[in-house]
């Protein structure tokens, strides 16, 4: 193999990236190589800032790597990658990029947090079973692709990450979507396609920039009414859930109790109080009063309500189920006589904020 080189006669056209792509090169040959490089022209090896080592006999990273003092992209995807070394955290990457590989959930060096560079990790088709938490203390990261893995669960800290503009997590085995997720408040895109997901929290709702949701192959079969509240979705794709191929429409509802009953008297017939008369948990508990969604009932609800399906009009096209709350079960009959845009979500729905709906 030819030794890496660079042009002396222009100092300005000096090779940044240096391609090892496809040269079936283990770690002890590309060990081998970097010190050549090294050691026969230290400026060359300052000068890269791009390294590509795709589809090659990896199983680990050589430790001289870090004598490519300006590294900023390194591409290691389709080899046989089993860690990353400590020694990866002192170049100043930028993108790391290492699909296709043998990394686990333990293949990270503690000090991984310390990349506070790094915009792009890109992980996708590993062995990671949950979320390594030292991916979590890059708080640079705005592209965080995990796809192709077996993730059961997103971990609860995904807030640290709050940067983030790309979260793809498809084809995992996630049966839920914490809270916590609502507080990306830069996410752009969110792909939790081909999971076993049956429902979403209504803190997605505050993801204010989401632009594309991409929750096909799941096992949804509601939306929470509050997705409505994404003005900025412009492409939403629900193929391949129960919700499309076959409309549920749930209702439930237990005796109210006693403080129910009365938290709803107060709130409807507008009795004041306050913690001169009632206790601070009491207070808190009638402020916590929500609103039935039928726009014909006046009513209150605590901890006591009827899950209703409502279809709503998508685009002027689709009808998709959202889940709603409602006080009682007889404002289904009061519902059904409302006109349709009287309820606020298909009005919200006619809107131009989704161009596209992707069902079949």
């Amino acid at each position: 193999m030819e030794d890496y080189t660079s042009d002396s006669s222009d100092s300005d056209s000096l090779n940044r990236t240096l391609d090892y792509s496809y040269l079936m090169l283990g770690t002890h040959a590309l060990h081998h190589n970097i010190e050549q490089i090294a050691n026969t022209d230290k400026k060359s090896s300052d000068n890269v800032d791009t390294l590509l080592l795709y589809h090659n006999l990896l199983d680990i990273l050589p430790l001289n790597v870090n004598k490519f003092k300006n590294l900023k992209v390194l591409d290691v995807s389709s080899n046989g990658l089993i860690q990353f070394p400590e020694i990866i955290t002192e170049c100043p990457l930028t993108s790391l990029i290492a699909k296709n590989n043998n990394l686990d959930s333990d293949s990270f060096p503690k000090s991984f947090g310390s990349l506070v560079n790094l915009k792009e990790l890109n992980l996708s088709g590993n062995n990671l079973s949950s979320i390594p938490e030292q991916i979590l203390e890059v708080t640079s990261l705005k592209y965080l692709y995990l796809g192709g893995n077996q993730i059961r669960e997103i971990s609860k800290d995904i807030w640290k990450l709050n940067g983030l503009q790309i979260l793809y997590m498809g084809g995992n085995r996630l049966v839920e979507v914490p809270d916590s997720v609502g507080k990306l408040q830069q996410l752009q895109a969110l792909n939790l396609s081909d999971n076993m997901l049956e429902s979403l929290p209504a803190a997605i709702a505050n993801l204010k920039n989401l632009k594309s949701l991409l929750l096909h192959k799941n096992m949804l079969r509601t939306l929470p009414t509050e997705i409505i509240a994404l003005k900025c979705l412009a492409e939403l794709s629900l193929r391949d859930n129960p919700l499309v191929v076959r409309f549920v429409s749930n209702m439930s509802l237990t005796p109210p109790s006693l403080l129910e009953h009365a938290g709803r008297t107060i709130k409807i017939h507008g009795i004041p109080y306050g913690t001169h008369d009632l206790p601070r948990s009491l207070v808190d508990y009638l402020n916590s009063a929500h609103h039935c969604v039928n726009p014909k009932c006046k009513g209150v609800f605590f901890d006591n309500r009827v899950e209703h399906v409502k279809f709503v009009d998508f685009c002027g096209k689709y009808r998709i189920p959202l889940l709603q709350y409602l006080c009682s079960s007889k404002c289904i009959e009061g519902e059904s006589n409302c006109h349709s845009d009287e309820s606020g979500a298909s009005g919200y729905a006619n809107n131009t904020m989704m161009k596209k709906v992707l069902l079949g």
